[in-house]
């Protein structure tokens, strides 16, 4: 059984950051080779220091990311939603970054939230049982 796969929209790119999004989309691909709990470890490091992510700073990464590389433009959210946190990350800030299960059907994803949102996912992800999440760190006076 052949399984249909449709590619993301792709938008325009400026070149610095065409290099940033290749940079980040060649690093999250050694990084999701790591086993879960090392990929959060190193994640939540990455994540230190970072102020947390607008909806529209997420979205920009999310689509560069998925303008350079045609894996991240398909059915790789894991590659994907790892190279978006980490272009957020260049440029100062960190989403919310999650994985999660769903039993009907049975589905794994991967994926970025900002405010409890997920960024430019299609899908109903309150149908998704969280089981690794590397937060932004929000401070509270």
């Amino acid at each position: 059984m052949s399984m249909p796969i449709t590619l993301e929209n792709t938008t325009e790119v400026t070149f610095g950051r065409r290099l940033l999004a290749r940079a980040a989309v060649g690093v999250a691909r050694l990084l999701v080779r790591r086993s879960p709990l090392r990929l959060k470890q190193i994640l939540e490091r990455l994540s230190r220091g970072a102020d947390p992510a607008s909806t529209a700073r997420a979205l920009a990464a999310r689509q560069a990311v998925v303008t350079v590389s045609s894996r991240c433009a398909s059915q790789q959210c894991l590659q994907r939603s790892v190279a978006t946190a980490l272009l957020c990350r260049i440029s100062g800030v960190w989403p919310d970054w999650r994985t999660g299960v769903r039993t009907e059907p049975f589905r794994a994803h991967a994926w970025v939230e900002v405010d409890e949102h997920a960024v430019g996912e299609n899908e109903d992800m309150s149908l998704y049982r969280v089981m690794l999440s590397v937060p932004a760190r929000r401070f509270s006076c």
